[in-house]
C-alpha cells in the first residue's frame, strides 16, 4: 500500500539547531551518505583556514588555527541543507531547501525555512506550503528566553498557526547543552512556558508533542537516548508518525502556488510548488494567474519520480512548455484553464485583526500582505465596519481607525497583480498576514474577491 505523503517546515529562532537537526535527520533514516558528512568536515576545516587566515591577517597576528577551532565543524549536518556559500559562511539559513525522506507511516517533504528576521519573508512561503511544523528550541540559558522575549519563537507560532498549520511537534534541543546536562527540570520548565503561549495563539493540547533532543548528537531523533531515560514521550521520528494525516480537496478546481522556477538545461523551464487543491498532469493546459499566461504540463515529478497526476498537498516539479523561466516567478498560481482558472484580484474584502501595531491603522495604510507564496504590498483601501472579535457584531461602520486588538472588515487594493481566493472555497489562498515595521502587524481571511 502506498504511504501517505505530508509535508513539513523545520522554524524557530535563528541559531536553535534547525538545519543541524534536519540534517543529521536525513543521515541518521539513510537520505545522506557519509561521504557527504564526510566532506562537509574537509569543507568545514578549510573555512575555519581561511577565517583564521583573514583574522590574522586584519590583526597583524601569527596565525593560531586552533582560535575558531570547531566554528565551522559543528555545521557538517547543517550544510546538508544549507548550501549556499553566504549560508555557510555565516552560519544561518537565508531560503528553503527541500528534502524527502521517509517513516515508518509517511513519505515526508521536509522544508527548512530560514529563522533570522532578514528573511521572515522566506519563513512564510516554506510554511505556507506545510502540514505540520517542527519548532525547534534551543533549551540552553539564556537562548531559550532571549528567542521567546525579543527573538523570533513567539512569530514563528502565530505565524504556523495563521498560515494553517495546525500540528506542531516542539523540539526541545541541545539537551547536552543545558546546565546540568540532559535536565529534565529544564525542559518541563520550557514546555510549561511554551504550553501558555501555544494556547494563546490558538493550539490545541492534542494538536502539541514536546520531545527533547540533541540534533548535532543525534540522540532521541530516531531511536530512544539512554541520556534521557526520563522522557517517556515519542521520539522526533515517533512524533512525526502520529501526525493525522490532513484532509485534501481533490475534487475543486486545480491551485498550485509557484514556489520557485527554474531553467534546467535541454528540460526547459520547471516550476515548483505544492498543489492546494484539484490535481495537475501532464498534458494539461494550465493558467497561470495573474498574468493569464498559457502553457502545457509536459511532465510531473515528484522527488524524482515521474508521476501520472499530482494530488493535494504533493510538492511537485513541473517541467511546461512554450513559457520562458523569466515569464513566472514565485507567487503566480498555476490552474486549470478548463476549469475556473485563476485570475488577478482588483481588490478584496478581509476580515482583519490588528495585532502589533504602535499606532493606528487608516485608510491608505499599505503594508506588505503575505497570502500563499505571494508577498505584495496592498493598500487598506476603505474601513468598512469595526466588528466584535468573539460574536462578529458590528461596533461602527466606516470607523476612522483601527488599533491594537481590534477586528474590522476592510477593502483592500493590490499594488501589484497578485491571486487571492475566498476563504471559504480555497482557504490555503484565503489566509493571509499583515508585514510592516519588521513585524506581524494583523492577520486575516479573505471574504470575497473581486477579480480583474
Amino acid at each position: 500500500m502506498r504511504k501517505p505523503h505530508i509535508n513539513i517546515v523545520v522554524i524557530g529562532h535563528y541559531d536553535s539547531g534547525k538545519s543541524t537537526t534536519t540534517g543529521h535527520l536525513l543521515y541518521q533514516l539513510g537520505e545522506v551518505d557519509k561521504y557527504v558528512i564526510e566532506r562537509n568536515e574537509e569543507v568545514a576545516d578549510e573555512m575555519e583556514k581561511e577565517a583564521s587566515l583573514e583574522t590574522d591577517r586584519l590583526k597583524g597576528k601569527a596565525l593560531d588555527t586552533d582560535r575558531l577551532k570547531g566554528k565551522y565543524a559543528s555545521f557538517k549536518y547543517a550544510w546538508v541543507l544549507d548550501k549556499l556559500r553566504q549560508e555557510r559562511k555565516r552560519g544561518i539559513t537565508i531560503d528553503t531547501s527541500l528534502s524527502k525522506f521517509e517513516t515508518r507511516r509517511y513519505v515526508c517533504t521536509v522544508i527548512d525555512a530560514p529563522g533570522h528576521r532578514d528573511y521572515i519573508k522566506n519563513m512564510i512561503t516554506g510554511t505556507s506550503q506545510a502540514d505540520c511544523a517542527i519548532l525547534i528550541i534551543d533549551a540552553t540559558f539564556p537562548a531559550f528566553e532571549y528567542g521567546l522575549t525579543v527573538g523570533l519563537t513567539r512569530d514563528h507560532i502565530m505565524l504556523a498557526f495563521t498560515l494553517g498549520v495546525k500540528q506542531m511537534i516542539c523540539c526541545i534541543n541541545k539537551m547536552d547543552a543545558t546546565e546540568p546536562e540532559y535536565s529534565e527540570t529544564r525542559f518541563n520548565w520550557i514546555a510549561s512556558k511554551l504550553s501558555t503561549f501555544f494556547w494563546k495563539a490558538g493550539y490545541n493540547a492534542n494538536e502539541l508533542s514536546f520531545v527533547p533532543i540533541s540534533g548535532f548528537k543525534g540522540e532521541n531523533l530516531t531511536e530512544r537516548s539512554s541520556n534521557l531515560k526520563w522522557n517517556s514521550g515519542a521520539t522526533l521520528v515517533g512524533a512525526i508518525n502520529m501526525i493525522e494525516n490532513p484532509k485534501r480537496p481533490l475534487y475543486k478546481p486545480l491551485r498550485l502556488p509557484i514556489h520557485d522556477v527554474y531553467k534546467i538545461g535541454e528540460i526547459g523551464t520547471v516550476l515548483v510548488g505544492r498543489v492546494e487543491t484539484g490535481v495537475i498532469k501532464p498534458g494539461m493546459e494550465v493558467t497561470f494567474g495573474p498574468i493569464g499566461l498559457r502553457a502545457e504540463v509536459k511532465s510531473v515529478w515528484l522527488h524524482n519520480k515521474a508521476l501520472h497526476e499530482a494530488l493535494p498537498g504533493q510538492y511537485v516539479s513541473c517541467n511546461v512548455q512554450n513559457v520562458d523561466v523569466k515569464d513566472l516567478k514565485r507567487g503566480y498560481v498555476a490552474s486549470n484553464s478548463k476549469d475556473h482558472p485563476a485570475k488577478g484580484a482588483a481588490s478584496f474584502t478581509s476580515h482583519v485583526i490588528i495585532m502589533n501595531h504602535p499606532h493606528h491603522i487608516k485608510e491608505g495604510y499599505t503594508p506588505l500582505l503575505c497570502c500563499h507564496t505571494s508577498c505584495i504590498a496592498v493598500k487598506f483601501q476603505k474601513l468598512l465596519t469595526k466588528i466584535d472579535r468573539s460574536t462578529l457584531e458590528v461596533l461602527e461602520v466606516e470607523p476612522e481607525f483601527l488599533k491594537n486588538g481590534d477586528a474590522g472588515m476592510v477593502q483592500m487594493v493590490p499594488i501589484k497583480p497578485m491571486v487571492v481566493e475566498n476563504f471559504s472555497e480555497y482557504p490555503p489562498l484565503g489566509r493571509f498576514i499583515v508585514r510592516d515595521l519588521g513585524r506581524t502587524v494583523a492577520v486575516g481571511v479573505i471574504k470575497s474577491v473581486d477579480k480583474s
